[in-house]
């Protein structure tokens, strides 16, 4: 059977395209994925894809079918949408796992509807990945993007050189070397290094926030029924998630 004969649907991105240049293929706000098949299995089992950490950009880079599209152009809150899209093609929309009453810490079993996971409006107005901001404790002029896959890899693989040699791993300012493209109209590396290392507390988590505010994604939290109280719980990602249980 050849690839353009699986059944297939076109799925809706959180982003709605609108961070994406105009000319990319995401630009429209959909994507074409297709069904999983005993091939996406087969890069499921792979141990060798498992221990490099790239199984599931495999899996879902096998699963694309939009020409042009790659998990390493995608914003990640995009990638997050696809990848819920993915798992209720293959298995359904049920998903098993244990979570955490956060009244009392205790575990228990739930199973969640994945199709009830919304997806996290982007603030009106924004037409593109860059963002301005002014830093309130410094005052300094940012403009910062958000992350796609590759530059995610990329950071994943400068940590993971990091971590040989320091005893305390650099994530945070490692991921702001990336995300802030210019300070005070300075594009430089060496400018951003500096601020990245040498950024105000303050400042850190006010640019964090702006950041998160302005990330689309689809929200894997839900409110369930615990005891005849109605709580707010993360979805975990275990590996059930797509492995689920024969």
């Amino acid at each position: 059977m050849s690839e353009d004969k699986f059944p297939s649907e076109v799925i809706d991105l959180p982003s709605k395209g609108k961070l994406y240049p105009k000319e990319h293929p995401c630009s429209d706000g959909k994507i074409e994925i297709k069904y999983m098949t005993a091939k996406e299995e087969d890069i499921l089992t792979s141990q060798n894809l498992i221990k490099k950490g790239v199984v599931i950009d495999r899996l879902l880079d096998s699963l694309i079918l939009t020409n042009g599209v790659k998990t390493d152009d995608m914003l990640l809150g995009d990638k997050n949408a696809i990848m819920v899209a993915a798992r209720i093609l293959a298995y359904g929309p049920e998903y098993e796992c244990q979570v955490t009453n956060p009244n009392n810490g205790e575990k228990l079993n739930h199973t969640f509807n994945l199709t009830d996971c919304p997806f996290k409006k982007i603030p009106k107005g924004v037409t593109e990945n860059s963002f301005e901001i002014t830093l309130p404790i410094s005052k300094k002029k940012i403009k910062f993007s958000l992350l796609t896959g590759k530059e995610e890899r990329l950071i994943e693989k400068d940590l993971k050189a990091s971590n040989k040699i320091n005893a305390v791993s650099p994530e945070l300012t490692t991921r702001l070397r990336y995300i802030i493209k210019e300070v005070d109209g300075d594009n430089s590396q060496l400018i951003i290094n500096d601020i990245s290392q040498n950024m105000l507390a303050r400042d850190s988590m006010y640019l964090r926030d702006e950041i998160k505010k302005v990330s689309p994604d689809i929200l894997l939290e839900q409110e369930i029924e615990i005891e005849g109280d109605t709580v707010k719980v993360n979805i975990p990602m275990t590996v059930g998630f797509f492995w689920p249980e024969s």
